[in-house]
């Protein structure tokens, strides 16, 4: 039996992982925390003319709809476009959102040996 080996790991590597532990936690934490942000967020996208807004959480959920009188004398077919114009201008800028706050979290994060 030969001693001194130990597990190939010398006190730095251990101290690098040790770090990267904790950095994950704090990750898992954060993303925690991210979480709840998001869900109070209001995040809004309208159509090109403005005549509809869509607002949705930042974890996408619909939180509701305001169709101007403008928008309804385009008829139904037009109404249909613009809602979905401004439920797409509302989602993209969620998923903005949410990448920026992701990345934002996760900078600095560097897992050794990965």
């Amino acid at each position: 039996m030969t001693q001194g080996k130990g597990f190939g790991f010398g006190l730095g590597k251990i101290k690098e992982l040790q770090e990267a532990f904790q950095k994950a936690q704090q990750v898992q934490e954060g993303a925690k925390q991210l979480q709840e942000d998001l869900e109070k967020m209001e995040i809004q996208g309208s159509s090109e003319d403005g005549s509809v807004t869509v607002t949705m959480s930042g974890n996408q959920e619909p939180l509701g709809i305001v169709i101007t009188p403008t928008a309804y004398e385009k008829g139904a077919d037009a109404l249909a476009g613009l809602v979905t114009d401004a439920m797409k201008a509302a989602y993209a800028q969620s998923t903005e959102t949410m990448r920026a706050k992701m990345e934002e979290l996760t900078s600095g994060l560097n897992l050794p040996g990965l």
